[in-house]
């Protein structure tokens, strides 16, 4: 009965979007007060039903009625509870409940936190943020409903995939469509402010917290999927240019486009019509790694779906959503004139400078992403393009923009003084030719691109002391003073310096751990030793474990620096009995600057056992330059000035909007 709840509240969802798309667009279009002040009501009642329905599949995993399908297909009655209700979400039709679900909660925040939006612009967005409500919801209900009973029910399920029974695999999805649902929020922003004609420092100023909270729960989200991928696949890495791993990364690009643009319109009045497009592109880029994971054209451990005509309907709603969007852009744009203008050389300079490599990067991965596909449905035969094609056409385009970084926050708006610049980023610049020097003599030579990494995360991180230190005029007024002009300083300076300190330790992280990683691959028996990276691994053998629905093969490892023990490392090879599946669970040690990771392979006829050490420096750098960014992107939600001090809106609007208004 509760999923027939479920199922039944999910068909009053539908049809509550389809009311508030309408009512809010219509009322909006005539001008009707009536209609538009239905939105608050429409957007809970769609939060609520839509609610009801992911509780009551919920309530089925937990309970294990394997009567239902959905239930059936990616549960099992041993399996621990944190994975029965990750289960919810690790298969695609519960994956797309949650989807809706975040849909609708993003709205029930423009509802009833956007008191401060124009009557008009608010409905709008919310009628918009309806209809994409409404597309999914029908998806849901036409083609992956996730309430279809089995009669008679088997007597137990089929388990879900090995691999995402992991408890990074248990939150990194609602935080991954935190940022892709979020962007919908910008879109309907972005599209809202198309149908009224107008673009200005006020809008630009209420669609940054929904970008930064879309920006911020993506950022998480890759991370943990990338954190995931390191320790649990068992391969030694953290990123691999998978299809779907590019499918995240692309809005996440484009959303970091966007977060930067937005501040030039806000501030200056300037790149309107870009900073709308970005708003597009963005949720455009979430829509296409939903129909990559959804469609069957990928066959991934992240993919969701086989069957092609679920991608058929979602590539519909992306051609609907993406084709709409784009030809009321080509109307409306060329009607955004810009309020004010700058020099090349100024801070807005800098930031179009970040919106061009970031857009070009992006639009490398997008090629190298669907190339494969597009010439395999052509007839055009397999290819692969993996690291070597991003390495060469991706990591240029980074490192102009991370010298650019440095700089752009010391310019001032409009016209800056790139001389005085430049001289106050003289320290910035020996610290990092040091530094770079310093880690080409560490690495014993060879290549200097590995140190030229280090020194621009270097550079990076001394541009941003350098900015703060200018804020509080350190050094040039009193301690006090400094640090009561620190302390007033808003939380979006704040939030802006630590993603961008963030950004240098993921570069650093990435830089060292890429080029500067130790491996050993050997046949191993008890009391048998291996030497890494100054270390001594010593293997003393391996034993049976039982795990709640696995078997497991548990190697026990001491590392040893000189005659010290500093850890003892235990990595498992699981055998799920439901499935008949194998998996890894490497085993990691880790310090400030490096990792220490064990992988225990298969048993060899001689009895010893294949073991793969390696050796990360800096990796953990990775995850906490991750955690930095995330941070500062909420510091920049908590600051209250977007919602206190609202510019007064301005500009010409369209004649259509003037009608409607």
């Amino acid at each position: 009965m509760i999923a027939e709840v479920g199922h039944f509240a999910l068909i009053l969802a539908f049809c509550v979007a389809l009311a508030q798309a309408g009512a809010q667009l219509y009322g909006a279009w005539r001008g009707r007060g009536d209609l538009m002040a239905l939105a608050p009501g429409a957007a809970l009642a769609q939060a609520f039903l839509i609610a009801v329905a992911f509780g009551a599949l919920t309530w089925a995993y937990v309970v294990s009625d394997f009567s239902v399908q959905n239930v059936h297909e990616n549960s099992h009655s041993l399996k621990p509870m944190l994975y029965k209700v990750s289960g919810v979400w690790g298969n695609h039709e519960g994956s797309l409940l949650l989807w809706v679900l975040i849909l609708a909660l993003f709205g029930l925040g423009v509802a009833f936190l956007g008191g401060g939006l124009p009557l008009t612009l608010r409905s709008r967005v919310l009628g918009v943020q309806g209809l994409i409500a409404a597309g999914f919801l029908a998806f849901t209900l036409f083609t992956s409903n996730p309430f279809v009973r089995l009669d008679p029910a088997p007597p137990d399920g089929l388990d879900l995939n090995p691999l995402l029974q992991d408890p990074g695999l248990a939150f990194h999805p609602p935080f991954l469509y935190l940022g892709y649902v979020g962007f919908s929020m910008t879109f309907s922003f972005a599209v809202a402010a198309l149908l009224e004609g107008r673009v200005d420092a006020a809008w630009a100023r209420w669609v940054r917290p929904w970008t930064l909270a879309a920006w911020t729960s993506l950022t998480l989200g890759i991370a943990m999927g990338s954190w995931w991928a390191y320790y649990e696949l068992g391969w030694g890495g953290w990123w691999f240019w998978d299809p779907v791993e590019n499918a995240s990364f692309m809005p996440w690009l484009a959303g970091t486009a966007l977060l930067h643009s937005a501040a030039v319109t806000e501030k200056r009045g300037a790149l309107k019509s870009w900073t709308v497009l970005l708003a597009i592109v963005a949720f455009s880029l979430s829509l296409l790694g939903a129909f990559l994971v959804r469609s069957g054209v990928l066959t991934s451990v992240h993919a969701f779906a086989t069957d092609p005509t679920r991608g058929v309907f979602i590539l519909l709603l992306l051609t609907v959503a993406v084709g709409g969007s784009l030809a009321l852009y080509a109307w409306r744009a060329p009607t955004f004139k810009a309020d004010g203008f700058f020099a090349p050389i100024s801070r807005e300079g800098a930031l179009v400078l970040n919106n061009l490599f970031l857009v070009t990067a992006c639009f490398t991965v997008l090629v190298g992403t669907l190339y494969p596909l597009l010439l395999d449905a052509v007839g055009g035969g397999t290819v692969s393009v993996g690291p070597p094609y991003f390495e060469a056409t991706f990591l240029p385009l980074m490192a102009p923009l991370l010298l650019a970084l440095a700089a752009g926050p010391l310019m001032s708006w409009r016209r800056a003084d790139l001389k005085g610049v430049l001289s106050r980023l003289k320290f910035a610049g020996a610290l990092a030719v040091a530094v770079s020097a310093l880690a080409w003599w560490r690495a014993g030579g060879g290549s200097p691109l590995p140190a030229l990494g280090i020194g621009l995360a270097v550079w990076v991180a001394a541009g941003v002391f350098l900015e703060l230190a200018g804020r509080v005029q350190l050094l040039r007024v009193a301690p006090a003073r400094s640090w009561r002009r620190a302390r007033s300083l808003p939380r979006a300076a704040w939030g802006m310096s630590l993603a961008h300190l963030g950004l240098a330790a993921f570069v650093a992280g990435v830089t060292a751990s890429s080029a500067w990683q130790t491996e050993a691959i050997r046949a191993m028996r008890p009391g048998d030793s291996q030497e890494l990276a100054g270390y001594t691994v010593v293997f003393q053998g391996a034993g049976t474990v039982q795990g709640p629905n696995y078997e497991a093969e548990r190697g026990t490892f001491r590392i040893l620096d000189g005659d010290r023990e500093i850890a003892t490392m235990e990595p498992e090879k699981r055998r799920y009995v439901v499935q008949a599946m194998d998996t890894t669970e490497a085993a990691i040690h880790t310090t400030l600057m490096a990792d220490l990771y064990a992988v225990l392979g298969d048993r060899n006829a001689d009895g010893a056992w294949t073991v793969r050490l390696y050796h990360n420096p800096l990796v953990p750098w990775i995850w906490g330059g991750c955690l930095m960014m995330a941070f500062g992107g909420l510091a920049g939600l908590g600051d209250r000035r977007p919602r206190l001090a609202v510019p007064a809106r301005g500009g010409a609007v369209a004649p259509a909007a003037s009608q409607s208004a």
